[in-house]
């Protein structure tokens, strides 16, 4: 990946919005709830300074995501090609090829006319004008700001289904509700606002955290009995097969926060779950806990880049093209090899 660094700022990105007609808002595939939050708060933003614009969603989504949505407010499947009078594409919370596969074409197509608001540390230059702060625990953060670029008064767009409840969507989850080292004076200040604005954070946390389908207590069971503890107790490893899910009825999107479970437990620094949701393909999460006293923690993005994938120093992912077996013995000489660089970690 080229030197991926700002190249905008937030108000040149809120300048070419209004020079826009017609904005199509887009995010990586499989959209999580920051990923959603940010397309929603952008989507529900550019309509309230009179703009049309749309959401598209690409890959599974959650239905609890969905839900996050009004009724044609997102449209989900297919790239937003169809629309040919669309003059401007706002990409959020990602800046990598391998992220938005769906929509490659698409946005090649785009060049030039795509603009990016993103906080991860690695991605390419699909947006001419882009925004990339590490700083910010959540993407919702940057579209917060590109909101009050445009002039849009937050607390006349709070309750259900508004600005403020996708914005919190976004903080709340990418923040693990508020644990993650991540969460900084200006975070907590933001959910501040946006709680003062009517968000109702009890339906949110319901909603996305305490709404799953039966079939998540047999594949949690299956993952948790298939871990394997690695150096001394300190990494966790849990795999998830096709039979797994063929057995217990589970789907993608069942396995959500699985992989943090083990970090429940002292001693356990880094948790890993590799999962063949298609054929040939290897799903892999990567978790870590915080600094501790004399203990740093494991950073899981670059962990996670051995494989083309990225994220956050204590939260990442990777897709490798290959069948589980081949991925775990994989990922498995890249923790060894880990372990021995690090030596007393």
């Amino acid at each position: 990946m080229s030197d991926y660094t700002s190249t905008a700022t937030i108000a040149q990105i809120a300048q070419r919005i209004r020079r826009a007609k017609h904005i199509a808002v887009v995010t990586h595939a499989r959209p999580d709830g920051d990923a959603a939050g940010s397309v929603l708060a952008a989507v529900r933003a550019v309509r309230a300074v009179g703009l049309r614009a749309e959401g598209y969603f690409c890959g599974s989504v959650d239905p609890n995501i969905q839900a996050l949505a009004r009724p044609g407010e997102t449209i989900h499947g297919n790239p937003p090609a169809m629309d040919a009078d669309i003059d401007l594409a706002l990409l959020v919370d990602t800046g990598s090829w391998n992220q938005v596969e769906p929509l490659d074409g698409w946005l090649k197509s785009m060049a030039g006319r795509v603009v990016a608001l993103d906080h991860h540390g690695r991605g390419d230059p699909i947006a001419s004008d882009r925004v990339v702060d590490t700083s910010a625990a959540a993407a919702t953060q940057l579209v917060a700001q590109l909101v009050e670029a445009l002039g849009i008064d937050l607390q006349k767009h709070g309750g259900r289904h508004s600005i403020a409840e996708a914005l919190f969507t976004g903080l709340a989850t990418d923040t693990g509700w508020f644990r993650f080292q991540s969460v900084t004076p200006a975070v907590l200040a933001l959910a501040s606002r946006l709680l003062a604005a009517g968000v109702d954070h009890v339906h949110l946390h319901q909603l996305l955290e305490e709404n799953g389908r039966p079939a998540r207590l047999g594949i949690t069971a299956r993952a948790l009995s298939s871990i394997t503890l690695l150096r001394e107790a300190r990494i966790a490893l849990m795999q998830l097969g096709a039979a797994d899910f063929t057995a217990t009825g589970a789907s993608s999107d069942d396995i959500g926060g699985i992989v943090n479970i083990p970090l429940t437990i002292g001693g356990i620094d880094m948790s890993c779950l590799l999962s063949e949701q298609s054929p040939g393909v290897t799903k892999c999460s990567f978790r870590s806990k915080p600094a501790g006293e004399g203990q740093p923690s494991i950073d899981v993005n670059a962990f996670a880049a051995q494989f083309g994938g990225g994220g956050h120093v204590q939260a990442a992912g990777a897709r490798i093209a290959k069948p589980l077996a081949e991925a775990r013995a994989l990922v498995e000489s890249a923790l060894l090899a880990m372990v021995l660089r690090a030596h007393a970690w």
